[in-house]
């Protein structure tokens, strides 16, 4: 069977590119999951991922607002809500952070590009901290930014709403589908299945920890990370200090860097730890919890927000797969550009939305319409074996 475009992995950037693509091109687009739809050994299974306007780098506080755009575009398109606002703070231990090189994550890094797009936010102290938000217990060299428009974006649901707005303009999806190779054939692509061979003029890749794997045909292979990482839910009986009106998403910068949410999606608060995981492989991962991050969790809670705290629900574990320097891949294959390839490098659900948008323009060879040039898979960071690793801790 022949295709205009085929998506391959329909997690939380192939659903969005799969949804653009069929409303671009309506029939003859088609989506491959090598999985159940919806499963949870990836990237983009749970309830909430933190959604934010708050961000210490020029090429990603470009795209914050316009995600924000594309997201509310869906949400109108499907009549379902997906962005949940709670306000949102930016936390910097300032003593933890002592002798550690941060760069641009640190208060100014974020408040410049604040400044530098417009974005309104405010600036506290400890003590103002503390007298707004009384669930924090704070030893003094906090400093804190808030942000009003930051909040919740459900991702089990983004993914689901985006398949179903896909199929509504006339995309095919095939769940437990796996794509053995995907091969340049002319001007087009053949994608290996073993129910047959499909061709395409246009593929997408958006495989995330099996991207290599799928481009093995493609003399292309990027040099990617592959971590094991954890949140942990707890069955806080303080429910009402910490709902969404009430209790902000908040991301706090120690000696860890730790990220919370309150009740939303279970009858519990949630905690995780950006990076920090160990190295794996999507066929090697296990699904069970690291002891010794769930103890951090544990005495950071006990230490910081002790009412946020209770009972643990459950701890699950999830994929991020990582270029050196943790940026976004965005781009076409050199060599074949008719194929599309997309990582998000462990941060890139708020921005799916948005993301799927300019991988529905890039294999339609159309103009982006944001700027992309940093996330170009010819960048040294991906081209240049000796360039070293650089993750955003």
């Amino acid at each position: 069977m022949s295709y205009r475009a085929i998506v391959v992995g329909l997690g939380g950037l192939g659903s969005a590119a799969l949804y653009r693509l069929a409303a671009e091109l309506g029939p003859g687009v088609l989506g491959l999951e090598q999985f159940e739809l919806g499963h949870a050994r990836g990237a983009s299974q749970d309830h909430s991922r933190i959604i934010r306007l708050a961000q210490h780098q020029e090429e990603y506080a470009a795209l914050a607002a316009p995600a924000y755009k594309a997201w509310h575009e869906v949400e109108a398109e499907a009549c379902q809500q997906i962005v949940t606002p709670t306000g949102g703070l930016v936390i910097e231990d300032r003593a933890a952070r002592a002798g550690i090189a941060t760069g641009s994550r640190n208060i100014e890094g974020y408040t410049a590009m604040f400044d530098r797009f417009g974005v309104a936010y405010e600036r506290l102290d400890a003590d103002e901290l503390v007298a707004r938000w009384p669930q924090f217990r704070v030893n003094g060299s906090e400093q804190a930014l808030y942000q009003p428009d930051s909040g919740i974006v459900d991702a089990a649901r983004a993914n689901a709403v985006h398949r179903a707005l896909a199929r509504a303009h006339g995309a095919e999806i095939r769940a437990n589908t796996p794509v053995r190779a995907i091969k340049p054939d002319g001007e087009g692509v053949a994608v290996v299945t073993d129910e047959g061979v499909l061709r395409a003029d246009k593929v997408v890749v958006t495989s995330d920890a099996w991207t290599n794997q799928v481009l093995a045909d493609t003399g292309t292979a990027l040099p990617l990370t592959v971590l094991q990482e954890q949140v942990t839910y707890y069955a806080t009986p303080h429910l009402a200090e910490f709902a969404p009106s009430r209790f902000p998403v908040f991301m706090w910068h120690g000696a860890h860097n730790f990220y919370g949410f309150p009740v939303y999606g279970e009858v519990a608060t949630k905690l995780g730890q950006h990076m920090g995981g160990h190295e794996t492989t999507a066929d090697d991962r296990t699904f069970e919890p690291d002891p010794v991050r769930r103890a951090r969790y544990a005495d950071f809670v006990g230490r910081h927000v002790p009412r946020f705290g209770g009972p643990e629900l459950y701890s699950k574990t999830c994929l991020y797969t990582v270029p050196p320097d943790q940026d976004f891949v965005l781009d076409t294959l050199p060599a074949h550009p008719q194929i599309v390839v997309a990582n998000g490098a462990g941060h890139a659900f708020k921005f799916a939305a948005l993301i799927g948008q300019l991988l529905a323009e890039l294999a339609l060879d159309h103009t982006p319409s944001q700027p992309i040039g940093s996330f170009s898979i010819t960048r040294p960071a991906l081209t240049d074996p000796n360039h070293p690793r650089s993750f955003h801790v």
